[in-house]
């Protein structure tokens, strides 16, 4: 296993074409320069040792020390051994709806983006358990499978919008049907957690939440959204540029199906809970699965991570001492060996 510990010391490596950039112009200024004293040709008779060649060798010599001195600030590690760890919690699959209807701004930002920032939240607050991503809209799909890895769920999560889902619709029954299947032969006590505003399009989501429940399989359900509803706006790029509407041109409402969600909940032997202005209500959800009893998980994990920034070190002081055994005029030997005096060329 190999890794970097602090990989954004990378980011040094820009300055690399920039110094490579100066030096191509300090030689075309330092041409220029000789070139007002006289004929070029004449001028490079009386400087039998002067060298174009042994600049760039320098150089280059520097900026591989330079380049070794970066990959060893970012600390490459390899991981010598690997171990078995052993942690208690649950599984939990939480299911986001990425549907048009998520950008209503009922709930500010939108629907949408208030889910992201609390379930970002509810992961800050996980403790060996296990959390898997379901996006949905007319279909439903694996966004991460169920992993402890929190930074790569917080990195999913961040990244959701509602063009991950290209079928528009609401398809809680698959949702459920995938979130179900993606705990595999997990003996741990398991949870799903839908987040959506419950304009369910298909007919068998109560099917689907039953067939869980003898998984032994806990849902939950957030509703997203005012009673009232809320029109869905239409962006072009960052811009919005209305609100969506019917084939009659009147503007569509979006509104919160809570009785389908309440019923979910119900047969989930869950909880339901509507999401507000100041809160989602993941809060209250997490206590709940708080007290559920938690399972003992084994994990395979790479550690006792070894640093091998010091061959990087070393091979840097190498090229710098190999520096100053390369002078800027020519060499003797480089004189009497004409095929390789490219300076005279």
């Amino acid at each position: 296993m190999f890794r970097f510990a602090h990989i954004y010391y990378f980011y040094l490596l820009a300055i690399i074409p920039i110094l490579a950039g100066l030096l191509v112009l300090f030689l075309i200024w330092k041409k220029r320069t000789l070139e007002k004293y006289g004929d070029w040709n004449v001028i490079r008779q009386l400087m039998p040792d002067y060298s174009v060649l042994k600049p760039v060798t320098k150089f280059i010599l520097i900026m591989g020390a330079l380049i070794s001195l970066i990959v060893a600030m970012a600390d490459p590690q390899t991981g010598s051994r690997l171990e078995k760890v052993k942690r208690k919690g649950i599984d939990l699959m939480i299911c986001l709806d990425v549907s048009n209807s998520m950008m209503a701004q009922d709930i500010k930002p939108n629907r949408l983006e208030r889910a992201k920032q609390s379930i970002i939240r509810l992961i800050d607050n996980l403790e060996g358990d296990r959390i898997g991503i379901i996006v949905f809209a007319g279909k439903a799909y694996t966004q991460l499978p169920i992993t402890t890895d929190y930074a790569a769920a917080k990195m999913f999560i961040s990244s959701i919008n509602t063009s991950l889902v290209a079928t528009q619709g609401t398809a809680i029954a698959e949702a459920i049907e995938v979130a179900a299947n993606g705990f595999g032969e997990s003996k741990h006590n398991k949870a799903i957690v839908i987040i959506t505003d419950g304009e369910d399009h298909e007919g068998n989501v109560l099917e689907q939440a039953e067939a869980a429940v003898k998984k032994n399989i806990t849902i939950y359900t957030i509703g997203m959204g005012l009673p009232e509803g809320a029109p869905i706006p239409v962006f072009s790029g960052d811009i919005q540029t209305g609100y969506r509407k019917d084939r009659d041109g009147q503007t569509i409402m979006s509104k919160l199906d809570e009785t389908l969600l309440q019923r979910l909940a119900s047969i989930g032997r869950g909880m339901y809970v509507r999401a507000t202005t100041s809160e989602t209500g993941l809060s209250k959800i997490f206590d709940d699965i708080s007290r559920m009893e938690k399972s003992e998980i084994e994990e395979k994990q790479f550690s006792d991570y070894e640093d091998r920034f010091q061959y990087f070190v070393a091979f840097a002081l190498f090229l710098l001492m190999l520096d100053l055994f390369v002078f800027e005029r020519k060499t003797q030997w480089m004189r009497r060996f004409k095929p390789f005096d490219f300076d005279s060329r």
